[in-house]
């Protein structure tokens, strides 16, 4: 891999794992990582492996497309951050989620309809 994908890749990592509040240590130790992978990862030194991708990705609930270089618009990226989310959750939990966005999806469009209406 190009070593400015792989600066891309550990910028990303810190980022998130930054917005988690985790030091490089917790991430290793929730990931049972060794915190010197984190490191390297995070200051593109590393080209790491698939399970140690996934690993991080299912702790951080995230989307794998979150960490890599594309050409999406923001939209497209706060739904990849969605479905990281979704994905790091338990069936039941998925379930409980979608029924939550759901409902909360159908109050704004009505709120948003019915301040359409009163203008």
């Amino acid at each position: 891999m190009p070593e400015n994908k792989l600066l891309y890749l550990g910028n990303r990592l810190r980022e998130i794992r930054r917005e988690h509040g985790f030091t490089q240590q917790q991430l290793a130790d929730r990931c049972n990582l060794a915190v010197k992978t984190i490191q390297d990862i995070e200051k593109g030194k590393k080209n790491t492996s698939y399970e140690t991708l996934n690993a991080l990705i299912e702790c951080l609930g995230i989307s794998a497309n979150i960490l890599f270089p594309a050409k999406i618009s923001i939209e497209d990226e706060i739904l990849q951050h969605f479905i990281g989310k979704l994905q790091s959750c338990s069936p039941e939990d998925q379930m409980i989620l979608l029924k939550t966005v759901d409902c909360l999806a159908d109050q704004l469009q009505t709120r948003h309809h019915n301040s359409k209406n009163h203008k």
